[in-house]
C-alpha cells in the first residue's frame, strides 16, 4: 500500500511542477539618480497587489513614491504572431516570451532614477513607446487594472537598454513626469515559470503524505 501510495506522491508532485506561476523578475536595485537619495529601492510586486491607490491599478499616479517597479504579466506564451518591441529583438510567431511590467512613478516631477532589473531568462526586447505597448496588451492578462494607456512609454530623455555583458539584466536611466515611465519587457522562455510556489507545493505534499500515511495504516 505504501509503495502505491509513495508512487502516487511521485506522479502528483511532478504534475504540480508543471503548473506555471508568476516568478520570473528574481532581482532589481535603484542605483543612483535623485530616486535613491529619497530611498528608492526595487519592488517585485505580486499581483493582485495592495500597494496601488486604487489597489491593482498603474498608469494615473497610483504610487507616488521613488521606488522602481516590476510584475510578472503572462508567461511562456507560444506567439501566433510578431509582437513590435522598440528596443531589442521583435518575438515573432511560434517563439515563447513571458511578459513583465517595469515602471518608475515618483511623487514629484523630475525625479531622476537608474538601476536595473533582473530576469530569469534572456531579455527577446522592449515596448517603450505608447503604441507598442497598446499592441501588446494581450500579453497582460493580469486582472491589474491599466490607466491613462495613451500616456504610457518614454519621454525624451528616458532611456531604458539590454544590458550588454547580460542579456537578462535591464537597465533603467530615466527622470519621470506624471503619470510616471512604463515599459514592458519580452523575456525568451521562462524556467522558474514552471515551478510551484513553495506554500502551494508544502501544502499539496503535507496532504499527500496524510493520505499515503492513512492508506499504509489500513
Amino acid at each position: 500500500m505504501f509503495r502505491l501510495a509513495s508512487g502516487f506522491i511521485t506522479a502528483a508532485f511532478l504534475s504540480l511542477a508543471a503548473v506555471p506561476v508568476h516568478a520570473t523578475i528574481v532581482g532589481g536595485a535603484v542605483t543612483g539618480g535623485s530616486a535613491l537619495g529619497l530611498g528608492g529601492v526595487f519592488v517585485n510586486l505580486t499581483v493582485p497587489f495592495s500597494s496601488s491607490s486604487p489597489t491593482n491599478t498603474v498608469g494615473e499616479d497610483n504610487f507616488q513614491n521613488p521606488n522602481l517597479y516590476g510584475f510578472n504579466e503572462e508567461q511562456n506564451i507560444v506567439l501566433t504572431s510578431t509582437v513590435t518591441v522598440d528596443i531589442g529583438t521583435s518575438p515573432t510567431a511560434g517563439q515563447e516570451v513571458a511578459s513583465h511590467y517595469i515602471f518608475f512613478d515618483p511623487l514629484s516631477t523630475g525625479t531622476s532614477q537608474t538601476g536595473y532589473v533582473l530576469f530569469d531568462a534572456d531579455i527577446y526586447g522592449i515596448a517603450t513607446s505608447t503604441a507598442n505597448m497598446n499592441a501588446s496588451d494581450f500579453l497582460a492578462n493580469t486582472g491589474v487594472n491599466y490607466l491613462n494607456p495613451t500616456l504610457r512609454g518614454l519621454e525624451s530623455g528616458d532611456f531604458v537598454s539590454i544590458d550588454g555583458s547580460d542579456a537578462k539584466r535591464l537597465n533603467v536611466n530615466w527622470t519621470a513626469a506624471s503619470p510616471g515611465d512604463y515599459v514592458r519587457v519580452f523575456t525568451m522562455h521562462s524556467e522558474l515559470a514552471e515551478l510551484p510556489e513553495p506554500g502551494t507545493l508544502l501544502v499539496f505534499l503535507g496532504g499527500l503524505l496524510t493520505l499515503a500515511a492513512a492508506r499504509k495504516r489500513a
